[in-house]
Order: C-alpha cells, then structure tokens, then sequence
C-alpha cells in the first residue's frame, strides 16, 4: 500500500510547549499559513511530565490575555526554601542568601501536562491541525533539504510482518519543519548527525516524579522547596524538588545528573531513599502516591545548544536544549524558542522561501531575553559538575558576586556516556528495601504511570550488537542499564548458566535515559507504535 501524503506551510513535530507555542504564533502572524502538529502521545500533555514552576514572561508575550482565557496557573509561589541535607539533618539556605535562580516570585506552580492541554486547544481555536497518536519516525529529504516526515507504520507485527491491523504511515509535507520532539528526540539525534549541528557535547539528567494527595495541613500552596547533598555523594551532581500545587498535591522529584561515575548507583533508588528524610518525609506521611513517571532533560546549557537550523528546518524547545540549569526551567524556554521560529518562518514565506535555512531564527535568539538568561546560567552545570562542595562556591561566586557575567566559559568535556567507572573500581551501593508505604519498587510506582504499549510491535529499544550488554556492560560495567532505567525495562537473567539481557519493552516511559547513558552506545531509543507510552495524568 503507498504511502499517502499531505501537504503544509509548516510541520511541527511535538505538541509540547514548544511545538505548541510555534503553531500558534505563525497562525498569529497570518492565519492562511497551513500548520500540524504531529504528537506521539495518545493525547496532547500524555507524555509531558515536569514538576514545575513556570516562568509567565513567554507565556505574557504568546497569549498576554492568558488569565482570561483560563490557562492552569492558578498557584503563584508564595515562599521558596533551599536544604542541604545529610541523612538525618539539613542546613537551610536564608532567603537573603538564595542567588535569584532560586528565587520564584511571580513564577507559578504548575502541571506542565495541564498546561500544554491547554496550548493544545487554543493552537486548535486558532486553526492549527493536531494528529495525537501519531510518531514521526522517518525524515524525508529532497536533496539536501528536509522536506517533512513520516508517521510509522501501524500493525506492524513483533517479527516485522503486516498484520491484519496494518496501515502504512503518511507522508506529511512541509516547506519548513520543526522538531519538538523534546529531550534526546529521535529525529533531533538524526538531524544532528545528518546536518553536523553539534560541536560540544550535550549533558542530561535524569529526572524521577511522583505526584502525592497530601493532608490539608502538611500543604502549603505554593511552597517551593529544593535540596541538594543526600542522598547522593558529595561528588555526583543531583537534587530534590517538593513543589505545592493546588488541590492539596505535592509533586516530588529527584534530579541526578547522568554524568555520575559509579556504575552500582540507581537514580530511582536514590529517590526512593531521599524521600525517607526526617524532612521529606514530614510532608508526605499519611499521604498518598497517585502518579509517578521520569524523563531526562538536557542540561548543558548555552554551551551545548547545537546548530539550530538546517535546510528545510530547526530544532525547538528541549530537542535543541534549552532549558535553564540553575532555575531548573525549561517551559518558558521552550514558548519563546518557538516563537522565534515561527517568525523566522513566517517571514519568509511571506517572502516566497521555502525549504532554506532560517538564520532569522538563531540571529533573533541571540538578541533575546533567552541568550541572556542562558548566558548568566553557562556556568552553573559545569560548576556543579566538580561536586557539591566546590560546585556551591563557585556557583555562589559566578551569580552572586559576579551575577553570571564572570569572564570565563567552562566546557563539557565528556558526554554522559563517557563517564562511568570500571565495577572493579568503584564502590557497590546497597539499597534498602521498600516499604510500600513511602518508598516503592520500580514496577508498582511504574503502574501508576498508565504506561501501555500494544503486545504484538516491534520492540522500540533496539541493539546495535545483541552481544554487547552481556560481553561489555555486564562484564565491565556490572549491568548499568538495569539500574539507570527509571522503569525496569532492563533485566539481565540467568546470571548463574548462560546470561543474558531482557529487554521489557512494554514499561518504557520514554525517557531515553537508555539512549544517553549506555555506556557502548549500543542501545538505541526508537519511537513505538503512536499512541503507545506512558498517560500521565496532572503531570
């Protein structure tokens, strides 16, 4: 069966914010410019996951009336706290002493997945066509431009073979194209090969949330709180966020860099034991967890943006890595990338282009409040990378005393799979065991991401070398994948006889920790059957 095709002005790839905001700002600047939106997820805000505290400066430029028009950001910020943790103790960081990347007045705590349902219905409002449960898999080339994508074929069976449900995937064309795929995109990764855009190394960090129902008096709406130090050792960069949200919710999340060197550590075990803290554990005793998922997210910062557009397109939002470190921000980022897209692309179909690079684009980032915020933030990750104790110093010095306009660039030097340590050199971590109460295993805390896949498709995790798991990563590195994965898909079994790595495809949440963090780089992360992943509900 062909393939068949559609034709647009301009494709965007993810119904993120920044694939979002991107549609309804060229839709703003002229309404006859054909706009899709195409989103993997079975709905809009399915697979968005943040504890977040949204910055409103992009969103005021966007849609200035959102109030009115009844955007979810309903809990401004009232007070914010910053913990240095040891076990059974902390130190608090005084408010006068806080760098104002930790400062959150006139932010809001929000669901980021709320929100984008919203932008999902007011790019819909404005004319823009959304396919949800639809994953671009393929990009499509006339010469050395991109001239769109293509949806993956469905009833695909496990083996490769057509099913009795198969339909062959569309063909969607588009004088520009736009990739907001989000973290470590599959086409964003392609492109970036393909077009040579990245000169530095991006870095990532694997983020872990569980969304609790708490007692009315342990919340305190729009308390926002951070840690830093325990669990994690003083050299391994990472960190806590207890956001208040409305409707007596507490989202709680774990940060850990995947940079660390210990092949043994386990950043949803370090989750599962930051919570056990005298003073976590205060707000969420009695409480109940009602949602859980994890994402990795894009850390490097201005120093690790790539080249930002290509013939026939650009990267947006987290696809190219915008998001700000030292604020742990990325919404507001992601609005305004867009939106400097969107203009570059309507001026020039206003002036008869098409398929050609937007240097409008990157040229109009670089005048922005964006490269100026990325710029006071360059140094933070780097900092933190040299561990907590170093990294606080300096940290304090570049924005406080120097308010991020010290005269020095620190570099990434190494990508995050680069990084990890020999078994034989590095220290084994014993874990407690959960309580099912406060703390949980992987697969309980993985059913409550409404996570589903179709039994009978290919497995989107894919090998390049089904040998190398158990003959290098399991023989050098003790099995890493079976400890960084946020949702068990990893499982090396028959450790005693003939080992050998089980891949449950079927939990994947899509974070892409796998695709990152392998140590071989053997693993590769592919978009499943569209509709497929996790559900997440006010996330």
């Amino acid at each position: 069966m062909p393939r068949e095709s559609m034709q647009y002005d301009v494709v965007v790839v993810g119904a993120g914010p920044a694939g979002l905001a991107a549609a309804i700002r060229i839709k703003q600047l002229d309404a006859n410019v054909s706009v899709c939106v195409l989103e993997k997820g079975s709905e809009v805000g399915a697979h968005i996951l943040s504890g977040a505290v949204m910055d409103p400066i992009a969103l005021n430029e966007l849609i200035p009336d959102w109030k009115a028009k009844g955007a979810p950001l309903n809990t401004a910020v009232t007070r914010d706290r910053f913990l240095f943790l040891k076990e059974r103790s902390f130190i608090e960081t005084p408010a006068f002493l806080l760098p104002g990347c930790f400062q959150n007045h006139g932010n809001y705590v929000v669901s980021l997945g709320n929100v984008t349902r919203w932008l999902g219905k007011q790019a819909e409002a404005a004319g823009v066509e959304i396919f949800p449960g639809f994953a671009a898999t393929e990009l499509l080339f006339e010469k050395e431009s991109i001239k769109g994508v293509a949806t993956g074929d469905m009833g695909i069976g496990k083996n490769g073979e057509k099913t009795a449900a198969y339909q062959p995937g569309i063909e969607l064309h588009g004088k520009y194209a736009f990739f907001a795929e989000g973290c470590r995109g599959q086409l964003g990764r392609q492109l970036e090969e393909r077009f040579k855009l990245r000169k530095t190394p991006q870095v990532y960090g694997i983020g872990l949330m569980e969304l609790w129902d708490v007692k009315p008096e342990k919340h305190q709406a729009g308390l926002v709180m951070h840690t830093a130090g325990w669990p994690l050792d003083n050299a391994t960069y990472g960190g806590s966020f207890l956001y208040h949200q409305e409707n007596n919710q507490i989202s709680v999340g774990f940060v850990v860099g995947l940079g660390y060197t210990n092949p043994y550590l386990s950043p949803y075990e370090e989750f599962q034991r930051f919570k056990t803290h005298p003073q976590i554990k205060a707000y969420l005793e009695n409480g109940k967890r009602v949602a859980y998922g994890a994402r990795a997210i894009a850390a490097g910062g201005l120093q690790s943006l790539p080249k930002l557009v290509f013939p026939g397109g650009a990267l947006i939002g987290d696809d190219a890595g915008f998001l700000n470190a030292s604020r742990i921000k990325g919404s507001h980022a992601a609005i305004k990338s867009g939106m400097l897209a969107a203009e570059a692309a309507v001026a020039a179909l206003k002036a008869g282009r098409a398929a050609d690079e937007l240097a409008a684009y990157p040229e109009a980032f670089r005048a922005s409040w964006l490269y100026d915020e990325l710029y006071k933030a360059r140094n933070f990750k780097p900092w933190m990378s040299k561990g907590l104790v170093l990294g606080t110093a300096m940290v304090g010095i570049d924005q406080v005393l120097f308010r991020g306009r010290a005269p020095w660039t620190l570099p990434h030097d190494h990508a995050d799979h680069e990084t990890l340590k020999t078994k034989d050199s590095a220290e084994k971590i014993q874990y407690p065991k959960p309580d099912g109460v406060l703390t949980f295993d992987r697969l309980t805390d993985l059913s409550f991401s409404n996570t589903n896949h179709g039994e009978d498709q290919p497995p989107h995790l894919t090998l390049k070398d089904a040998s190398v798991p158990v003959k290098i990563n399991l023989e050098k590195y003790a099995g890493p994948e079976s400890r960084y994965c946020p949702a068990g898909v990893y499982e090396f079994v028959d450790l005693d006889t003939k080992p050998r790595l089980q891949i449950n495809a079927q939990n994947c949440v899509h974070c892409k920790t796998c695709d990152i963090k392998d140590p071989t780089q053997n693993i590769v992360w592919v978009a499943p059957e569209g509709g497929g992943g996790p559900n997440y509900p006010n996330m």
